[in-house]
């Protein structure tokens, strides 16, 4: 980044911004078929009638650096080492790219097993359900 004219400057952002960020770019990944957070979540979830990216996903963000913790369910017959391999490159390079930050810790916890089918039908007429997996951002 250029040096701005200005003296003093700050560029920060927000928890949820990074969360977001990797929410929305993690769909990209094949293989996951969502994430899920905590039992408060759950119930919130139940609640809610709008999509949230964030769900599942938590941020630490410090001045030049992202910590993250994903909880994912993912799909039956995937390789779930390659899926968090993918997972870490695609988040990574996007939050590198969009914010400048490195993301220096990722904790992807698996938290359940299905098959599309299964989660379809445990999923059906959740709000976090109707997130399709978005195209690459250029």
């Amino acid at each position: 980044m250029d040096n701005p004219k200005i003296a003093q400057t700050s560029l920060t952002f927000d928890e949820g911004v990074i969360e977001k960020i990797a929410g929305l770019a993690s769909r990209r990944v094949d293989g996951i078929l969502s994430f899920d957070g905590n039992l408060l979540d759950n119930i919130t979830d139940k609640l809610r009638s709008k999509v949230d990216p964030t769900q599942g996903i938590t941020a630490e963000v410090g001045e030049k650096q992202v910590a993250l913790e994903m909880n994912a369910t993912v799909e039956y017959g995937y390789d779930i080492r390659q899926i968090f391999t993918q997972v870490c490159d695609v988040i990574g390079d996007e939050v590198e790219r969009l914010t400048g930050l490195k993301v220096i810790e990722l904790n992807f916890h698996v938290n359940d097993v299905l098959s599309k089918k299964e989660w379809k039908e445990q999923n059906s007429r959740k709000p976090n359900s109707d997130l399709e997996p978005k195209p690459e951002a250029k």
